[in-house]
């Protein structure tokens, strides 16, 4: 076995995957081909050998601080690096002085490259500290942030700047990563590795090359054992799960309780509900925790049914918290019997339940330009808000827009559900969202 393999899953010694599999040059960088594809901006300052400075705004795990290190390199600058954690002005400083000491010494008199990872975290006097030394040349700067640079940068540095946004990696990118590592890394290309699904591998990656590798390391360090190392969504998601502890105050009847009174109010029997409520007082239940149950079940219940519902619950939860028992049993009781005696609908519950599936299957997906915000010059410049429609500025007060993001567009979440006040409001999103909410 190779000595790196004999580190592999239990030392320190060897480096994690995402480092083993940083790339040294663009010919392997995956990504970003808006940038550094053939003829865009970034491979043309490389080509050309004009560096100026900017900052690389983009989430996490998608190759900020591997193309900086790629441009110095590739560039023959030499390369100073700072984390906006743990650096201060004192840092700053001391980097450019450096860097005056060693001009004309580096790259046939090139200014070297001043990475600061995170610099969002700077304040505006580390900020200051970096403005003459960027504006006369002194040293090339390049920032990473995952924050927008236009709230978290001072002006005067954002003036002397360019922007580069950088996008989360693509399904056909991160099978470029998975295929890569399983075969070029010098540890995993020596396992048995069969991969049979990566649907759940590439969907908790959310788009970060980083993440990725670092799962897939997990599960192949979860079956070390195994002659076959397989990635699937079942193994993939056995290595992600947690263990949720259930704290049990006074032992397994609690729950048995507390779960036949929510389905007897759920269920519309007041009487019932009634009677688990003065087992779970005679029983010395923290009566916050009722009145927290019946809050949840105004909302999840009864709903847009009867809107009125979580104004009562919520108020029982104030009223209780300031008088405490034996006073408390009695809005306790008022509440029990209003909400299980009311209409109900589950659509709210459900519309967040169904849209909650939908975020977390890609988390990447862009909300549209025209319903960014633009507050900011760069915001503006970059498209964002441009299109919008101002609904009051249209009859009915309704502008026919597309909200959501162009890869769900038609995506139905709220089903009305029959009763008196859901009529009403499936009758207006009959009339303004015909296509989704069609007469039958």
């Amino acid at each position: 076995m190779a000595q790196n393999e004999t580190n592999f899953g239990g030392t320190s010694m060897l480096p994690p995957l995402p480092e083993r599999m940083r790339p040294a040059s663009l010919s392997e960088y995956v990504g970003q081909e808006h940038l550094v594809g053939e003829k865009c901006i970034l491979g043309n300052m490389i080509s050309s050998g004009c560096l100026s400075s900017f900052i690389l705004w983009g989430p996490p795990g998608v190759g900020k601080t591997t193309l900086a290190n790629i441009v110095a390199k590739t560039m023959d600058r030499e390369f100073y690096t700072l984390s906006a954690v743990n650096a201060g002005v004192k840092d700053v400083r001391d980097v450019i002085d450096r860097a005056k000491a060693g001009n004309g010494l580096f790259s046939k008199g090139a200014a070297p490259v001043l990475f600061i990872d995170e610099i969002h975290r700077f304040n505006k006097a580390q900020q200051d500290a970096l403005l003459g030394a960027v504006e006369n040349g002194t040293i090339v700067l390049i920032g990473a942030t995952t924050e927008n640079p236009s709230f978290e940068v001072i002006t005067p540095l954002l003036s002397r700047c360019q922007v580069f946004v950088l996008k989360s990696l693509e399904v056909h990118h991160l099978k470029t990563l998975l295929d890569r590592a399983i075969n070029n890394d010098s540890v995993l290309k020596n396992r048995n590795i069969k991969v049979e699904e990566t649907d759940a591998l590439f969907r908790h990656s959310g788009g970060d090359a980083r993440k990725l590798l670092n799962i897939l390391e997990m599960v192949v360090d979860s079956q070390l054992g195994n002659k076959e190392i397989v990635i699937s969504n079942s193994s993939v998601t056995s290595c992600l799960q947690e263990g949720v502890a259930i704290y049990d105050k006074n032992g397994e009847m609690h729950y048995d309780i507390i779960s036949a009174f929510i389905k007897s109010v759920r269920g519309s029997d007041p009487n019932a509900a009634v009677y688990y409520l003065a087992r779970m007082l005679d029983g010395g239940e923290d009566i916050r925790f009722i009145a927290r149950r019946l809050c949840i079940l105004a909302s999840e219940d009864i709903g847009l049914a009867n809107p009125n519902a979580m104004l009562l619950a919520n108020a029982c939860f104030e009223i209780v918290s300031n008088i405490g028992m034996p006073e408390a049993r009695i809005p306790l009781s008022e509440t029990t019997i209003y909400l299980a005696s009311s209409p109900k609908s589950n659509s709210a519950y459900m519309a967040i339940n169904n849209a909650l599936a939908k975020a977390a299957e890609d988390r990447t997906v862009p909300v549209p330009l025209y319903l960014r915000n633009a507050p900011t010059k760069l915001m503006e410049e970059l498209g964002y808000s441009d299109g919008y429609k101002y609904a009051h500025d249209y009859p009915g007060h309704f502008a026919d827009l597309e909200f959501m993001p162009e890869k769900l567009a038609g995506t139905v979440f709220y089903e009305p559900q029959p009763n008196k006040h859901e009529d009403g409001l499936k009758s207006y999103l009959q009339q303004c969202w015909p296509k989704y909410y069609p007469k039958k």
